[in-house]
C-alpha cells in the first residue's frame, strides 16, 4: 500500500517505519523534523518536513497531493504525555497537537473524490480514566479527566472521517522499548541498581510491546476485517510494584528502591498521574479477532525491549 503517515517520527515511529517498509509498503512520513530516518530514504521512502497541525500545511501542495495518492493513513500526532509539567499552555498543546492535526487530516480528506481506504488512528487508554480496581474494555465509558477528556476529542475527530475511509482507533497502553517511553526512562536508574515501584506500587500497567504495536498497526492497514476500537494493551496488565519487580530481575539488577510519588510531583507537576495511577484495560477485541501477540507476556517483553539487539 501507500501509507502517509502522521506521528511517526518518535518512538513508536523508530520501529514502525523499518518494519511497514519491510513489509513492502511505500511511505511518506510528515514531520516538522528536517529528515528523522536519512537511512532509510528511498523510492519507497520519503518524508515531508511540514507540521500537520499547521492548516497552512493543507492549503495545497505537497500534503493534499500525498494525502490524495494514499491507499491507508497512520496518524499517530500528538505531543508527548508525561515528558513535561502540564501547565496550561502544555495541557492546550497536548490537545491540540492531537484534534487539530486529526480534524485537518479528516477535512482533507473529505475534500477529495476517492480518500484512502483505511485510516489508522492513535487514542490512549487514557479514555477511560484511572482507577485502582475496575476492569475496562472497549465497551467501557469515557473517564472525567483531563487525559479521557483529550482522547475523546482525539477520537471524535477520527470519527468524522468520510464514510468510505474504513476507521480503526487504537487505544494505545505503555509502550515498552528500550530507546524512549516510560522504559527509556527507567533504564538508567535499574541499570544502576537505584531502581523501584513509582509511587504506591499498587497502580496497574496497561502496556504492550513495541514491535506488538508495529504488528498491529500493520494488520490494521491490511486487513480489512479490522474495524472500530480497540484496545491496544496486551492480555498480562500488571501492577507497578510487579512490573518493578519482572525489571530488576531482567536486568539482573536490585529493585527495592521505591520512588516516592511526591518526587514525580514536583518533575511532572499533573503529568505524574499517567505513571501514578493506571487502569486494568483487557484487549478484548483483538482477541475476539486472532490478533496473536508475540510478547503477550511481561518479562519476555522487557527481556526483549532491553537486548542489545533491540537497538
Amino acid at each position: 500500500m501507500r501509507v502517509l503517515l502522521l506521528g511517526c517520527s518518535g518512538f513508536v515511529g523508530r520501529e514502525l517505519v523499518p518494519f511497514l517498509l519491510e513489509l513492502g509498503h511505500e511511505l511518506i512520513l510528515v514531520s516538522r523534523r528536517e529528515q528523522p530516518f536519512p537511512a532509510l530514504l528511498s523510492e519507497r521512502f520519503s518524508s515531508l518536513q511540514l507540521d500537520p497541525s499547521d492548516p497552512a500545511s493543507w492549503q495545497g501542495g505537497q500534503l493534499p497531493d500525498a494525502l490524495a495518492m494514499a491507499d491507508g493513513v497512520v496518524n499517530l500526532a500528538g505531543e508527548p504525555i508525561a515528558e513535561k509539567r502540564w501547565t496550561p499552555a502544555h495541557r492546550q498543546l497536548l490537545l491540540q497537537s492531537r484534534q487539530r492535526t486529526t480534524e485537518l487530516l479528516v477535512g482533507a480528506m473529505a475534500q477529495l473524490p476517492t480518500p484512502p481506504q483505511v485510516l489508522v488512528n492513535g487514542s490512549a487508554v487514557g479514555y477511560y480514566g484511572t482507577s485502582p480496581d475496575a476492569r475496562f474494555s472497549e465497551e467501557s465509558p469515557a473517564g472525567e479527566d483531563y487525559l479521557a477528556e483529550i482522547c475523546q476529542q482525539w477520537e471524535a475527530a477520527a470519527s468524522r472521517c468520510p464514510a468510505a475511509c474504513r476507521l480503526v482507533i487504537l487505544r494505545i497502553g505503555i509502550v515498552l522499548g528500550g530507546d524512549g517511553g516510560a522504559l527509556g526512562k527507567m533504564l538508567p536508574v535499574f541499570r544502576m541498581g537505584f531502581g523501584g515501584p513509582i509511587g504506591s506500587g499498587r497502580q496497574w500497567m496497561s502496556w504492550i510491546q513495541r514491535h506488538d504495536l508495529c504488528r498491529l498497526v500493520a494488520a490494521a492497514l491490511d486487513d480489512g476485517a479490522y474495524a472500530g476500537v480497540y484496545n491496544a494493551v496486551a492480555p498480562e496488565p500488571v501492577r507497578m510494584a510487579q512490573f518493578a519487580s519482572c525489571l530488576g530481575q531482567v536486568l539482573g539488577r536490585p529493585s527495592l528502591l521505591p520512588v516516592p510519588a511526591p518526587i514525580l510531583q514536583l518533575l511532572l507537576g499533573d503529568g505524574a498521574q499517567v505513571v501514578l495511577d493506571g487502569q486494568y484495560v483487557e484487549p478484548r477485541r483483538l482477541l475476539q479477532q486472532g490478533f496473536s501477540f508475540q510478547y503477550p507476556g511481561l518479562a519476555s517483553a522487557l527481556a526483549a525491549a532491553t537486548s542489545p539487539a533491540a537497538h
